[in-house]
């Protein structure tokens, strides 16, 4: 061991004349531990709910979407497709149609954006409905429609979890959907309902789905919207998704002039940089606890070298370089920023990883869209929380080890 680590390591384990310095040590050293658990714990937060928030956003979206410019709808849509589904990169395709509409069951109603579509080809750019919570997808892909008890055809219809709760709905119930796409009559426009029959529900996790969505076949939502052989867009999957606007501007000009298209980090990316924002924000307020540490280092090291003068001259009339000094109280703020950073990385770790595993923390989706809270922790944060942290605790040794350093063994020994 070098010798200032050896004398630095002494120091720390010694009895102290004045105890307030012991134990401003050990303050300074669970300051840091919990100010590195603390950072370790929120990026890990923040990096879960980052992580959660494009995985469900990828699973519910499309990558890239074709719409019309004027949003009056696509006609002959089945050409269009033929045509764009060949486009390198383009993995694959779904038309779909959607209105907001009203979905009652008795008294109870709420409004939701029903979508028209082709169950099989939803499933190749979309995985909303890949796992139904409960019910069965393949109704949608049966071209015979079952009857109410008034003989009346009930198409099948397929809503999220939050939505089936708010209207009391499960599978196997009727349920009245009222379009505002009402038809001209004697007495003015007015609404237009079908009564459909809840055939499944499916579950997200992203709130923003689960509470407003409902999707039917394409020829029904048509239907009741009045607007055969038109769809509102054509969705497509490609192949790679970091790429998915150079492949959306590949497919606008494939598509021509009144057309325009969309991508999921376009629709997403206010959001995703007010997660990178709260990000910056948890590094900065969080890492004050870390300065506070540093502080407690400061004052702890101060104290020290007050107490050890008298050690330190006698070291210093002994050969000892000032150089040697100021490295020994140096090593003394680093093995307290060490010790803290250690305990604090394992601290925060275990609990992230607990976390992660557990869902131990729940949350309340209609407020922030998740029904827990995700921890997704990182090597990579543990290795920027550790430099910063040891960073911090070396810039606080910086003047208790200069004074060290500057002390005159002559005067610091003369009335001893």
């Amino acid at each position: 061991m070098r010798f200032e680590l050896f004398v630095a390591a002494r120091y720390l384990r010694a009895k102290r004349r004045q105890a307030v310095i012991g134990i401003i040590t050990w303050i300074s050293v669970a300051g840091v531990a919990v100010g590195v658990a603390a950072l370790i714990i929120a990026l890990a937060i923040t990096n879960g709910m980052e992580k959660d928030f494009r995985s469900q956003l990828l699973s519910s979206t499309p990558d890239v979407e074709l719409m019309r410019t004027m949003n009056d709808g696509i006609r002959n849509w089945q050409a269009l497709t033929e045509r764009l589904r060949h486009l390198p990169h383009v993995v694959a395709d779904a038309p779909g149609i959607y209105e907001p509409v009203l979905i009652s069951r008795g008294a109870l109603s709420g409004g939701a954006m029903l979508k028209g579509i082709l169950p099989r080809e939803e499933l190749t750019v979309s995985s909303m409905l890949a796992h139904l919570q409960s019910g069965r997808l393949s109704p949608l892909g049966q071209p015979v429609n079952p009857q109410d008890q008034s003989g009346e055809p009930t198409p099948p219809l397929i809503i999220g979890v939050d939505l089936a709760d708010s209207i009391g709905a499960k599978v196997g119930d009727t349920v009245l959907v009222t379009s505002p796409q009402g038809q001209l009559t004697p007495w003015g426009l007015t609404p237009k309902y079908q009564r459909f029959q809840v055939v499944g529900i499916f579950h997200s996790g992203f709130y923003q789905y689960d509470s407003s969505f409902g999707y039917v076949r394409l020829d029904d939502a048509q239907a009741l919207f009045g607007e055969p052989n038109l769809v509102s867009e054509i969705s497509f999957k490609v192949d790679d998704m970091r790429r998915a606007g150079v492949i959306a501007d590949e497919v606008e000009k494939a598509a021509g002039p009144g057309f325009t298209t969309t991508d999921w980090m376009e629709q997403n990316r206010e959001l995703f940089r007010a997660l990178n924002l709260e990000q910056v924000v948890t590094v900065i307020v969080i890492g004050l606890i870390v300065c506070v540490a540093a502080l407690n280092i400061l004052i702890a090291l101060t104290m020290m070298v007050m107490e050890k003068t008298k050690d330190i001259a006698v070291l210093m009339s002994m050969g000892v370089q000032p150089g040697q000094v100021r490295r020994v109280f140096l090593y003394q703020g680093l093995l307290i920023g060490v010790l803290g950073t250690v305990i604090g990385l394992v601290l925060g770790y275990t609990v992230a990883l607990l976390g992660q595993h557990y869902h131990f923390i729940h949350l309340s989706a209609d407020v922030y869209s998740l029904d827990y809270l995700p921890f997704a922790p990182r090597i990579l944060h543990g290795v920027i929380v550790t430099a910063m942290s040891l960073g911090v605790s070396l810039l606080a040794t910086l003047y208790p080890s200069s004074s060290a350093a500057g002390v005159l063994p002559a005067e610091a020994l003369r009335y001893e």
